[in-house]
């Protein structure tokens, strides 16, 4: 099985008051913070999601225009799902400075055939750092015609029919997914 990944940049940072792929993280944007971690993985592809093509966008990585009108994280996910040449497809959203490298690996091992996994978070999935078969593309394209863009529910349709499994973040994973929404973050 072969993995692609993505890195969802394409959110307006309203809260934050400025774009949070150039902001400074432990003294690096965190555009090159994220896109290292993703390359120590090796995927067969990296994608960068995202409303217009970013000007800090490393020439090995590929544009992927957020589906319009844009609908949040859905429209991202929707986009790489109908882009990637692999069998499944790891998200990673800019905003998780947190995520380790080892706990990526262990979400790519879990995979199987026409299955990724989800972390779940105190009974809440994290949709934004999980890893999706290609053929969940069809359950996302549905969900962009519906109205309701919320993650959580297309998570839980997709555990019902099998193509992800959930697994539980433990205690001392959760700090992974602090994200960075407002400058007191930092």
């Amino acid at each position: 099985m072969t993995i692609g990944a993505v890195l969802l940049a394409g959110g307006k940072s309203s809260r934050m008051g400025q774009d949070k792929a150039t902001m400074l993280f432990q003294g690096e944007p965190l555009w090159k913070t994220q896109i290292e971690l993703l390359r120590q993985l090796r995927p067969k592809e990296i994608l960068v999601s995202a409303q217009t093509d970013p000007g800090w966008r490393p020439v090995d990585t590929e544009f992927l225009a957020d589906r319009q009108p844009s609908r949040g994280p859905l429209s991202g996910i929707t986009a790489a799902l109908s882009r990637i040449t692999t069998d499944h497809l790891l998200v990673l959203a800019i905003d998780v400075p947190f995520m380790t490298e080892a706990y990526l690996r262990s979400l790519c091992a879990g995979i199987q055939a026409g299955q990724g996994v989800v972390p779940i978070n105190q009974n809440l999935a994290e949709p934004l750092v999980a890893v999706y078969p290609r053929d969940a593309a069809v359950e996302f394209e549905h969900a962009l015609t519906g109205d309701d863009f919320s993650l959580q529910p297309l998570i839980r349709k997709l555990i019902a029919l099998g193509k992800l499994r959930p697994i539980d973040v433990s205690a001392g994973e959760a700090s992974f997914f602090h994200n960075l929404n407002e400058a007191k973050d930092l």
